[in-house]
């Protein structure tokens, strides 16, 4: 038994930092992976139990299934052009053969190649059911996709000449263990159950979620920490059960994967102490029934109102009703997602049993992740599994990682992980990408499932991310998720595709929405099919604002100065980083301000620079400020302060931004009560709408124009807000939204704008449709065939479709002759150290890094795995000019680059 073909294969290699046996045997490796996949299908998680509904087979053959199936992930590691990359191991081993090479095609495309032979078809018929019987295979394809997709993308499925790769009796041996597994893992019934070529649609349905499966499998398979090198060969069944089984035991008991004992929902105060008085819309949330089944809210009211706590409040009733497991919740921009870490790490342990140790994670790095909570995933996935500090195995090749070191460099990206948390909070884009052809995509979508989708400022995603969001609602009801959108400002249209998708996506028909009240929520599914529910507002919400137009810079110094001059805290939000770094260069520049209460913010800081900037904004501009805090203070600041940051301003000037903008920016004037201040005044940077209008009305600001693209648009909402010299919330929130993005608007764009309005029109139809080619297919299941485009890195799939942008690292010399991280802080130093810059301004930076210099840090690059996907750049003599910890990113073309 012991002396068979296949036990002279090697499945992993010792790297250079491991000790112990200098190989693990492929079929101990195979074993160990199926073993783990065992485990996850166990009856301590859902996925075995809802994949077995849905395929309307027993869970317990079901698992048998999946677990042979995954026992042949690598048989793409028997082609000798495989074996060929260790040659030297041992002698024990298969010789090396020259002439077969492994440049082309990766081990897992290799594997489903030799699914697709006519030789192994025909030994897997025989197994199944004997020489003599007849049956194509075509229906178990999406089965061998998924197990040969581990690494996190769908194999190629077009196949090559075999023996290019491998020789006969490597393709006998790989045909004699697949056997052997069969003999150890499958029945009779199991064997006749994959004849059923019924079985086609649904297992592409949910080879998806099984795809998932995999990688994490793979994952925890290839962690020496759990499964360390054998190298001799045994009787496959006492391996099975005497190592495999029980190490894979340990190892997913290890991983954070069960759902917690969550708290039974009593009332408000448990969860916020601070509500001593619900506002209607919390109270809505609190009493309206909940469906027995997934769900979509839609909460639609004024800033300040307390969409936020109402969320949450819906989030612990359905996860006490055991209607989820988790929520991530979901941001436009890292400025308001730390923003919101800090909001819900006052309350998130409130949502699970007191014994529970629920995981908060934030999907960008920030230093109170470690200070301030007692760690989540990052321990979770550290301290308790080991998995992302386990012992590197050898790679395979120049761009074939192997599965330990792509697990080490996705887990220590806290980005991705915060999907696996108990509570995740970060961007938009890390769901986003679970509807991307973008690596590990299915584990993107592992971790969201069962989970709470909270989207905050729904309103605020262009038509690229609008689609993809529509898709990924659609995929989450597929799955069974719940989802909550919140919005002050959403336009009908996009709130019906959005309630179009995830009602899609549940197989229902959409219902119809006709109510224009304001505020409102929208339910769906709903008890007794009344979808829509029209809710009082906060009185104290409710307000007045004037809107007065200020058609020049000069006009806009004139105001700043009298306030700052009056100790007032005022706020000018520019459309651009370049614009905004000017004005602040300005302002510094004149003696009616003390530079020290003159600040900067924007998007273009190291992380560890924006937190710092962030909490001192906070610390001046928000709700508990002290009036020496305030007093005649200056923000200059882009879009970053106009979403989700609790930040109160007595006097505000804007650059021209759609209607739904303006309402949000205004939000932040007199946002909480500190005595009479008057009727709150927004000043509106804008040409003037009423004058006569012509091609270059919005010359004065080409920035705006840049970034919203839209003049009509832009010139309506100028329109809205001063035709009555101001607006009245939420009286007017629907009439001003509607006004100005419903087709049939009662103001008509001026003809000199027209031209420019079609064709941004044209361009947000061609953003839509973009989005729709990048999107996977989900119908075509987990294949090659999902996305036409093909499948690369996360970091190469656009969650956005503005300027490129690329992720950059600050570094500094180590004193050593290496590299260190900008950012000296004992965690996270590297998240810490890490900005975004658009393509162009990267390649201008690049171009200034000394060749000698570039090469030291590609090859440091190289052993970090937190640096795979990020670029360097080195703060050394000259270079240090391109950033300021108060400025941001200057950049080697000068403040204005």
């Amino acid at each position: 038994m012991c002396g068979e073909s296949y036990f002279r294969y090697w499945g992993k290699a010792r790297g250079k930092e491991s000790i112990g046996a200098g190989y693990h045997l492929l079929v101990w490796h195979s074993l160990d992976v199926a073993a783990c996949g065992y485990e996850l299908l166990s009856d301590d998680y859902p996925w075995c139990r809802e994949l077995a509904e849905a395929l309307t087979v027993k869970p317990e053959q079901l698992r048998r299934i999946l677990i042979f199936f995954l026992v042949l992930h690598d048989l793409g590691k028997f082609f000798r052009a495989f074996q060929n990359l260790a040659p030297d191991l041992s002698d024990a081993l298969v010789a090396p053969v020259k002439g077969l090479s492994y440049a082309q095609v990766r081990h897992d495309s290799l594997g489903y190649w030799l699914w697709q032979s006519p030789e192994f078809r025909q030994a897997f018929v025989e197994l199944l059911c004997g020489e003599q019987k007849r049956l194509r295979l075509g229906h178990l394809d999406p089965l061998f996709k998924v197990v040969t997709g581990h690494h996190g993308q769908p194999p190629k499925e077009q196949p090559g000449m075999l023996l290019n790769y491998c020789l006969p009796e490597d393709m006998q041996a790989a045909i004699e263990f697949m056997q052997q597994a069969a003999d150890l893992l499958l029945t009779l019934d199991d064997r006749e159950l994959l004849q059923r070529k019924e079985l086609s649609k649904p297992l592409k349905s949910v080879s998806w979620q099984l795809a998932g499966l995999a990688v994490l499998a793979d994952w925890t398979g290839s962690n020496q920490n759990h499964f360390p090198y054998v190298d001799r060969p045994m009787p496959i069944d006492k391996y099975w059960h005497e190592y495999a089984l029980p190490q894979a035991a340990n190892s997913i008991k290890a991983l954070p994967l069960k759902a917690l004992p969550t708290r039974p929902f009593q009332n408000a105060k448990e969860l916020f102490s601070f509500l001593q008085m619900p506002t209607p819309l919390q109270r809505f949330a609190i009493e309206q029934p909940l469906v027995d089944g997934p769900q979509l809210f839609i909460l639609e009211d004024v800033t300040g109102a307390g969409k936020t706590e109402a969320a949450m409040l819906l989030v612990h009733r359905l996860l006490s009703q055991g209607l989820a497991q988790g929520v991530y919740v979901g941001l436009p921009t890292m400025a308001t997602a730390n923003a919101m870490y800090g909001r819900l790490g006052e309350c998130y342990r409130r949502l699970f049993a007191d014994d529970a140790q629920p995981s908060l994670v934030l999907s960008h790095g920030a230093r109170h992740l470690s200070d301030t909570f007692s760690q989540s995933v990052a321990a979770a996935f550290t301290d308790k599994t080991e998995l992302s500090t386990q012992a590197p195995d050898r790679t395979y090749a120049r761009d074939e990682l192997s599965a330990s070191v792509y697990c080490n460099a996705w887990v220590a990206d806290s980005r991705k992980k915060a999907l696996f948390a108990d509570v995740g909070v970060g961007t938009i884009d890390q769901a986003l990408l679970a509807v991307l052809p973008a690596r590990h995509q299915s584990l993107r979508m592992l971790g969201l499932h069962r989970k709470i989708i909270v989207i905050d400022e729904v309103h605020a995603y262009d038509p690229y991310m609008q689609k993809l969001l529509q898709a990924l609602l659609e995929m989450h009801a597929q799955q069974g998720g719940s989802a909550i959108l919140l919005s002050a400002t959403l336009p009908q249209a996009m709130k019906k595709l959005l309630v179009e998708h995830y009602a899609r996506g549940l197989g229902h028909a959409s219902p119809a929405l006709v109510e224009q009240s304001y505020p409102l929520v929208t339910q769906f599914p709903a008890p007794k099919a009344v979808h829509e529910y029209p809710v009082a507002t906060r009185s104290t919400v409710a307000r007045q604002v004037r809107v007065v137009q200020l058609g020049d810079e000069e006009a806009v110094w004139q105001v700043i100065e009298q306030a700052v001059a009056a100790g007032q805290a005022v706020c000018w939000i520019r459309n651009t980083v370049d614009a905004a770094s000017g004005a602040y260069a300005h302002a510094t520049s004149l003696p009616a301000f003390d530079i020290e209460r003159v600040h900067l913010f924007h998007s273009r800081f190291a992380m560890i620079d924006r937190q710092r900037v962030e909490e001192e904004v906070l610390r001046w501009f928000g709700k508990d400020s002290t009036p020496e805090d305030r007093h005649s203070r200056l923000l200059v600041s882009t879009q970053v302060v106009e979403q989700s940051l609790d930040l109160d301003f007595d006097l505000m000037i804007t650059d021209l931004a759609p209607v739904d903008l303006i309402i949000q920016r205004a939000g932040r004037l007199h946002r909480h009560q500190r005595g009479d201040r008057g009727l709150p005044t927004l000043y509106l940077h804008t040409p003037d709408p009423f004058a006569e209008v012509d091609e270059s009305w919005l010359a004065p600001q080409r920035g705006t124009e840049a970034v919203y693209r839209d003049p009509g648009m832009l010139w309506r909402s100028a329109v809205i807000v001063l035709q009555n010299g101001g607006f009245r919330m939420p009286d007017d929130a629907r009439y001003l939204i509607e006004s100005v993005y419903n087709p049939d608007t009662e103001l008509d764009t001026p003809e000199p704008l027209f031209q420019a309005s079609l064709r941004a029109e044209g361009e947000q139809r061609a953003s839509s449709s973009m989005a729709g080619f990048n999107q996977l297919d989900l119908t075509k299941g987990y294949s090659a065939q999902s996305n036409q485009q093909g499948w690369t890195e996360d970091v190469n799939v656009p969650t956005r479709l503005s300027d490129e942008t690329c992720s950059v690292v600050l570094v500094v010399p180590d004193g050593k002759g290496g590299w260190k991280p900008y950012a000296q802080v004992a965690k996270h130093s590297w998240d810490l150290s890490t900005l975004s810059l658009r393509e162009k301004l990267w390649h201008q930076a690049e171009q200034q890094i000394p060749g000698d210099i570039a090469k030291q840090l590609e090859t440091f690059r190289e052993t970090q795995p937190a640096l795979k996907w990020h670029r360097l750049f080195p703060l050394v003599d000259e270079l240090k000019s391109c950033y300021c910890p108060s400025k941001g990113w200057i950049g080697t073309q000068g403040e204005s680059a």
